[in-house]
């Protein structure tokens, strides 16, 4: 193993340490270690990494590259003087405005859900509804979704934990009651089904994880319940998520919550350290605004 190969593993075993889910960081930090190390050198320079990433295809995978490319190369600066770090700013531009989520309405999940249980085999039918059903529920992320075990939820308390999340974090969300009914019904099927290796709460008749294909999936069941999309967009499973965050804004409003107080309550139940990664989903829908102005009304009012 090369020089730079060995720093490539010590890099990659400090950041899991630090607790990153590094998925696709592995592969591309050896591919560019390996790279590097084709070249002769041995060392990472701007010119090594611009060169590594220009064989992407994506421009949006050139700049994923590119930023890897920096974070190993900031590691090696600290052994020796020879590596640059890539400045920012190379490569392709690449559009990262933010996407305008869709905020589902309960009659939409509900024709999601109805959608889901058509034409599958009851497992596979059951797991679909019921995974759609609980990101509108709680709002988890959809990689939560996939890695949820049968053990991580208790039905007899109520509560459901997602375990080793983003950034290593772990979390304990009560459910209510209608959703302890549902996973119950989906846990009863589930308990017939014998799987290798894992003990995945939403699986295929087969065993198998839901997780390979259910983007695609999720978007052909929007087709069928008739959800609309806008041009060049397609139903995403990750809107749900904004969904429960707008919905659970919504309801603090029409109950007159003090939401400033309460903010910090989303956060920590979506796994936010802060308030403004909160921000990110939340979405001015229009029932939002109009109870916000009706709020906003009353209290200019009161102070008249």
């Amino acid at each position: 193993m090369s020089a730079l190969a060995e720093h490539a593993e010590r890099y990659l075993a400090v950041r899991q340490a630090l607790g990153y889910r590094l998925r696709d960081d592995v592969g591309m930090v050896r591919a560019l270690a390996a790279y590097a190390g084709s070249l002769g050198g041995g060392v990472l320079s701007t010119e090594v990494a611009l060169g590594w990433a220009s064989a992407a295809r994506a421009d949006s995978t050139h700049q994923r590259r590119l930023s890897v490319a920096r974070g190993f190369a900031a590691y090696l600066r600290a052994f020796g003087p020879a590596t640059e770090v890539p400045p920012r700013g190379l490569g392709p531009l690449v559009d990262r405005r933010r996407r305008r989520p869709h905020i589902y309405t309960g009659e939409e999940v509900a024709a999601l859900m109805a959608a889901a249980e058509e034409g599958e085999a009851p497992l596979t039918a059951s797991s679909a509804s019921a995974l759609i059903g609980l990101a509108a529920a709680c709002g988890l992320r959809p990689a939560e979704l996939y890695r949820l075990r049968c053990a991580d939820i208790d039905l007899q308390a109520g509560q459901v934990a997602v375990m080793e999340s983003k950034r290593a974090r772990s979390r304990l969300l009560p459910l209510h009651p209608s959703t302890v009914d549902a996973l119950r019904a989906h846990l009863e099927l589930r308990r017939g089904v014998t799987t290798p290796a894992h003990d995945l709460c939403f699986v295929t008749a087969a065993g198998a994880p839901v997780s390979a294909r259910f983007p695609l999936r999720f978007r052909r069941l929007a087709e069928q319940a008739g959800i609309p999309v806008r041009p060049g967009e397609f139903a995403r499973l990750g809107d749900l998520r904004h969904t429960f965050a707008v919905t659970t804004l919504l309801g603090w409003h029409r109950n007159g919550a003090d939401v400033a107080r309460s903010l910090p309550l989303l956060s920590a139940y979506l796994g936010h350290l802060c308030p403004e990664s909160t921000y990110w989903y939340l979405e001015a829908v229009p029932e939002l605004m109009a109870v916000v102005a009706d709020r906003l009304a009353g209290t200019w009012q009161g102070t008249l």
